[in-house]
């Protein structure tokens, strides 16, 4: 089934987007058979967020540690003053259904501008493909914990400020950002908190009133009924809020092993499906609860059955906003052809009217000024029982955020993952 059209903002999307997002330390593993966990703990550091300093080991950028990446000499930015050539074309690479279609047609009758947009299914497969240099891509959307890989590997070009003036349209965090000071390289494109999604017929309780809502998922009198995101670093993430550590990036030893001890737990407890199409199953009614993204649970009240009121569907998210939160980058690459019309193109998206159409369609909300909960409810995006899936400025100022790790916690954190996902 296409993505239809919905409302005076544009279309929605009736797919979610592929989720797989972080990446696997596929080399490391494959090169040999992996050390045990307890050798893993051994070796790890007392530091998931300190930046390393040598040639071998990219910077691991933070909110305590931010990072302001050289400009490439290799590929310097573009002259100002420049126009999209009529008749080029422009090749974005991003997740599927990630973009709106009819923006995409507005932007080529403004400018002339022909697009095609390639697809890819994880970041790992992203990077792959850039790296080998023969795709001729103009812009690419990651997430932030892989723009040090892209600069340090000189696959991205700095940008040119004076093309994007519409900058100022986006909250004041994203102006000077921890993992790119100066914007030297990036803009934000989303932004999405990790909660719990439930239906209201199908859980009886109101998961918000718990004093620990995460415990949910320990529950047995849910086992059958609930579902974790398959996404190793954003469950594992979860695991350790619930036990009050907000360093979901952590390398303590003392934390993995609390983390791998409550995710054996879990599965003896309530055995969660572990999938990337909740979206999709939660309002199809496969399971009555899941842990969700803020955009997913936005997308969930397209796939409810016919007649079925989106009044079901619950979100819950920290309101004090110390819970994850994230987002996701347009940034333009080196490889391209028409770094022009990328630049064009980035200060598109970030035009007010222009965002809310795209957020229309794809259920991510873009980190405009211009937006703020009321006026979602009342403009259509979110009935008010799903107000809670707003993602808020502060949210940014408080929240968990999901970091490159060094390489042993990284091994230790997927071998927990792997032993997780064999007994689910």
């Amino acid at each position: 089934m296409p993505p239809v059209e919905h409302d005076s903002f544009g279309g929605r999307s009736l797919f979610g987007r592929p989720m797989q997002r972080r990446s696997f330390l596929k080399a490391v593993l494959a090169a040999g058979a992996a050390p045990g966990l307890a050798e893993l703990l051994a070796a790890c550091t007392g530091s998931g967020t300190g930046v390393a300093t040598t040639a071998a080991t990219p910077k691991i950028p933070s909110p305590s540690n931010p990072v302001r990446w050289p400009l490439s000499a290799k590929h310097p930015a573009i002259k100002a003053g420049l126009k999209p050539k009529p008749g080029s074309t422009l090749r974005i690479y991003n997740y599927a259904d990630y973009l709106g279609p009819q923006v995409i047609k507005s932007f080529e009758a403004k400018y002339g501008v022909n697009i095609t947009v390639s697809t890819f299914n994880d970041e790992d497969e992203a990077l792959t493909k850039i790296a080998s240099g023969g795709l001729g891509l103009d812009l690419y959307f990651p997430s932030y914990d892989s723009l040090g890989k892209l600069v340090g590997a000189e696959l991205v070009r700095p940008l040119n400020h004076a093309y994007i003036g519409n900058i100022a349209n986006v909250w004041p965090q994203f102006h000077n950002p921890w993992y790119d000071l100066g914007w030297r390289y990036s803009v934000p494109y989303s932004v999405y908190t990790t909660g719990i999604a439930w239906r209201t017929d199908m859980v009886k309780e109101d998961i918000a009133s718990r004093s620990n809502p995460y415990d949910v998922f320990w529950d047995p009198k849910y086992a059958g009924n609930l579902a974790v995101i398959d996404d190793w670093h954003t469950m594992m993430g979860m695991v350790l809020l619930r036990s009050g550590i907000h360093d979901i990036n952590t390398a303590k030893p003392a934390d993995i092993r609390l983390m791998h001890n409550q995710m054996m737990d879990m599965l003896s407890k309530t055995h969660p499906r572990v999938t990337i199409t909740m979206y999709n199953d939660l309002p199809a009614g496969q399971y009555g609860l899941a842990q969700m993204w803020s955009g997913d649970v936005v997308n969930a009240q397209y796939y409810l059955p016919k007649g079925q009121s989106a009044d079901v569907l619950r979100y819950w998210f920290p309101s004090d906003g110390r819970g994850m939160v994230d987002n996701d980058l347009m940034v333009v690459l080196a490889q391209g052809s028409n770094p022009v019309a990328a630049h064009y193109f980035i200060n598109y998206m970030l035009e007010s009217k222009i965002a809310a159409k795209n957020f229309g369609y794809i259920g991510y909300q873009p980190p405009q000024n211009s937006i703020n909960p009321d006026e979602l409810v009342r403009d259509g995006f979110l009935p008010a029982n799903l107000k809670t899936a707003t993602v808020l400025p502060h949210y940014f100022d408080v929240g968990s955020r999901l970091l490159q790790l060094p390489p042993k916690a990284d091994l230790a954190y997927h071998q927990i993952w792997q032993e997780f996902k064999a007994g689910a």
